[in-house]
């Protein structure tokens, strides 16, 4: 073929000044792939492992780029055989078949035609030589044939089959040789079998053929690959093909749906680095880097699906789960949602703004701490209380069964005892401590007035990502920076957000097993046997469920609840979230060691005396000059948050009334508290032991004081004598979580 090609040098001259510059713009090889875009972006993990793919592009279906050494011997064969057999011979323009196809021509006989798989190429190349519903025309056919043979010029053959065999359209939307893979057999290019790299072939000259059309040419082919063990000799065939069943297998094939737009383990994460890499670049990336680890990401869905499982009869249907790595920032697990156990599994969790429960307490005791107003081993009366506010009474509740009486700030913050909490933040102001929060990166839009005291007890929203990273903000010694998720920098800024000292103090205290132990027992799944700081929070009407919480290295964060919004069911702070984080922990931690944290300078180990045993003696840390070595309640701290008792004086029956609760309160009950297990006290004055309580009418108790298991709603409190007479009427309202 050699010396036909050279003997039509004159036609190719003449060609070429008919149509140059289009012929010679022709991109190099490595330009074209360069070039090449995936309809799908791949994400992969911090060691370039494949940890999700996302279709990025919706008009067409292309795969992955494909090099000639990954496509099958047979499909290549069949390629050949079918499209171009003398590919290996000609330099571009298959000249003996161009005679032969206008002698068909002029005789009006039916011909394969003369476009090689390099004019093909020319034509995929370049959109001004590609047929259109009339066919090419002459201008064209003349463009494409100059351009084949500049092509042969300056590529080798098999940069032209790959090139060619990852442009090449198929059926439907599918383009080149991995999508049609992928998407008719459900395998890689390099396992296509013969009889599959025959019907990938037959597909190329009439890609939306009938099933009928696609079978017959892919017989065809299969028996020209039986003959021809390379696209350079033929043979004998070995055995005689036999076509039965090609229909089926055809059919089979041409109905199955291009695979999946969204496969891995990282859906949230994924589309976030493509939404954010198409806006800064405005280009749809072939691949991008992620900080994840694909095992730990793996475990962590599985262990959250896992416990959501258990819970499936309490109404939880949603959860995440995010790891960080204290040092750098960078995010090593980011589960978005429970994947097919959600309702909503397109949401990502791990950036919805959900209520913070008592995950907040440890900025408030930190900064308490920090503005040397308490200490750690400072009294506080978790008694009933009541705030005055602009909209009436707040009456917070706590999180156990009853209140606790004099309490250290260490047992109110790793009991997470939420009257102390707001009786801490009177202290402090919701303005400071909305202060504290925005500087350890949880953006509240609304100002601390607007949360008032309910700040103390996480009415705010925040997100998971934010909330972790707060709380290895505390991790850090109250050092902030932000988290990394793609591409991270050589180190982390850090900016001081919090008292180191009081960081080292909260941290201390969240590690404390015995402190914890009033409200979650010595032995509940917080505590691990290496050193971890955790909490636990729920919000209003059981919506929210957390356990966050750090170790030497690491920083985890689990929600679990309902994308809904909807409220679980008797899902507590160790029954919930609490579970995957010890497991996640755990799994982190199975060959690297956690110590504590080394304490900074200014701190002091003081030993701690309790008077009248109100709390064990030990040794607390102080910051140096703030050391309390005893401990007692005095007259003053007892005035500071009186308790309704018995006045001295005596009344008489008609002057009898209510002293608890006032008019106007409102109730805020704490959804972590099981709602059969909360009471509301009620005291009265000149009460006798015949007086009863009527709630809404109906008789609750009788006596001088009462218990009452409250439920949500406006209610009226009457003190009646025992012949009925009214003695005394509040009218108050209960909020939240409760049992009727």
């Amino acid at each position: 073929m050699g010396a036909a090609a050279g003997g039509n040098g004159n036609l190719v001259v003449a060609v070429t000044a008919l149509a140059p510059s289009a012929a010679l713009a022709l991109p190099s090889f490595a330009e074209v792939k360069a070039d090449f875009r995936p309809s799908d972006t791949v994400i992969l993990d911090r060691n370039g492992g494949t940890l999700h793919r996302l279709r990025a592009d919706t008009t067409v279906r292309r795969g992955q780029w494909v090099v000639l050494e990954d496509v099958s011997p047979a499909l290549r064969t069949a390629l050949v055989l079918s499209e171009d057999k003398r590919f290996y011979d000609h330099s571009g323009v298959d000249w003996q078949a161009a005679s032969a196809a206008a002698w068909g021509n002029l005789w009006n006989r039916r011909t394969r035609g003369a476009s090689t798989i390099t004019m093909q190429l020319a034509g995929l190349l370049d959109g001004d030589w590609r047929a259109g519903s009339g066919g090419r025309s002459v201008a064209q056919k003349l463009g494409q044939t100059v351009a084949a043979q500049v092509l042969e010029r300056r590529w080798r053959k098999d940069q032209i089959l790959e090139t060619y065999l990852n442009l090449l359209p198929f059926r439907g939307e599918l383009v080149g040789i991995d999508a049609l893979s992928r998407t008719l057999f459900n395998k890689a290019a390099l396992g296509l079998d013969a009889r599959e790299a025959a019907v990938a072939a037959a597909l190329v000259r009439a890609p939306n053929s009938k099933v009928a059309q696609v079978v017959q040419r892919a017989c065809a082919v299969e028996k020209a690959i039986a003959v021809t063990s390379s696209p350079l000799a033929s043979q004998a065939p070995q055995t005689p093909v036999d076509c039965t069943g090609l229909d089926l297998f055809a059919t089979v094939a041409l109905q199955r749906k291009a695979f999946a737009t969204d496969e891995g383990i990282a859906p949230h994460l994924a589309r976030k680095l493509v939404r954010e890499a198409k806006g800064r670049d405005g280009v749809n990336a072939t691949t991008l880097s992620s900080t994840l680890s694909a095992p730990l990401q793996r475990f962590a869905l599985q262990t959250l699906q896992r416990q959501l499982r258990e819970l499936k009869g309490r109404n939880v249907g949603d959860g995440a789960v995010l790891v960080l790595d204290n040092a750098s920032g960078e995010v090593l697990a980011w589960v978005g949602s429970s994947g097919t156990l959600s309702q909503a599994a397109q949401v990502d969790t791990v950036t919805a703004p959900r209520q913070a429960g008592s995950t907040l307490k440890p900025f408030l005791y930190a900064q308490a701490i920090a503005e040397q107003r308490l200490t750690a081993a400072s009294l506080l009366n978790d008694a009933a209380t009541q705030i005055p506010t602009a909209s009436g009474l707040y009456i917070p509740q706590n999180y156990d069964h009853q209140f606790k009486g004099w309490v250290s700030v260490r047992t109110a913050l790793a009991a997470s005892l939420n009257v102390p909490a707001v009786r801490t933040l009177v202290l402090v102001t919701p303005d400071a401590l909305h202060r504290q929060l925005r500087a350890v990166g949880l953006p509240l839009k609304e100002t601390g007035d607007y949360f008032g005291y309910s700040l103390a007890l996480g009415s705010p929203e925040v997100t998971l990502l934010a909330l972790s990273n707060a709380y290895r903000t505390l991790s850090n010694g109250g050092r902030y920076s932000p988290v990394v998720y793609q591409n991270p920098t050589a180190s982390s800024k850090f900016t001081l957000a919090l008292d180191p000292r009081a960081a080292f103090i909260v941290s201390d205290i969240l590690s404390d097993t015995n402190a914890r132990a009033r409200t979650f027992g010595t032995d509940s799944v917080l505590a691990t046997r290496f050193w971890t700081a955790v909490k636990t929070g729920t919000s209003k009407d059981m919506r929210d469920n957390w356990a966050v919480g750090y170790s030497q290295r690491y920083t985890v964060g689990v929600w679990v609840g309902n994308a809904s919004g909807a409220a679980m069911h008797d899902v507590s702070g160790t029954t919930g979230a609490a579970p995957v984080w010890a497991a996640v922990m755990q799994h982190l931690h199975n060959k690297t060691p956690s110590v504590a944290p080394i304490p900074p300078a200014g701190l002091t180990a003081s030993p701690t005396h309790f008077e009248n045993q109100t709390e064990a003696s030990r040794t607390e840390w102080f910051l140096a000059g703030t050391e309390q070595h005893q401990i007692a309640i005095n007259s003053v701290a007892a005035i500071a948050y009186p308790v309704s008792t018995k006045a001295e004086k005596s009344y008489k029956l008609e002057d009898s009334h209510i002293t608890s609760p006032s008019p106007g309160t409102i109730l805020a009950l704490d959804p972590d508290i099981p709602p059969t297990r909360q009471r509301v006290q009620f005291a009265s004055i000149g009460a006798q032991a015949t007086s009863r309580w009527l709630v809404d009418g109906k008789v609750m108790a009788q006596g001088p004081q009462a218990q009452w298991l409250p439920w949500p709603g406006k209610h009226v409190i009457r003190l009646t004598s025992a012949q009925g007479v009214v003695l005394d009427e509040v009218r108050i309202e209960v909020r939240g979580a409760g049992v009727k």
